[in-house]
């Protein structure tokens, strides 16, 4: 399996994630789409935080620390919004729409 964006072919692992990062405003609606998810602001949010995460540590967040900083930054937002955005689990579906590579598995956070 593999997306196509703007004629350029990104390659992905077994799960769908991609094996290189792909930072572009392209991407997204792209993997959103075969992930049956239709963007709206509060994707992107997510999207923006992963992909800063992503850029200051080299990985994204567990869920965990994922969950409380995103609520400290937007009071109000909590578990089930977030699983509203990215049923399929917002550390992980939501990796793969932000173009990401594959987080750490458990302990490797």
């Amino acid at each position: 399996m593999a997306y196509e964006v703007n004629g350029k072919v990104l390659e992905v692992d077994d799960e769908g994630y991609l094996l290189e990062p792909d930072f572009s405003s392209e991407v997204c609606p792209v993997i959103a789409q075969a992930e049956g998810i239709a963007l709206t602001d509060d994707h992107w949010t997510v999207i923006n935080y992963l992909r800063d995460k992503y850029r200051e540590d080299g990985h994204t967040p567990n869920y965990r620390n994922m969950l409380k900083e995103i609520s400290e930054l937007h009071p109000g937002w909590d578990n089930k919004r977030l699983y509203d955005l990215f049923p399929l689990g917002p550390a992980k579906q939501g990796v793969r729409v932000a173009g990401l590579t594959k987080p750490f598995g458990k302990g490797g956070y």
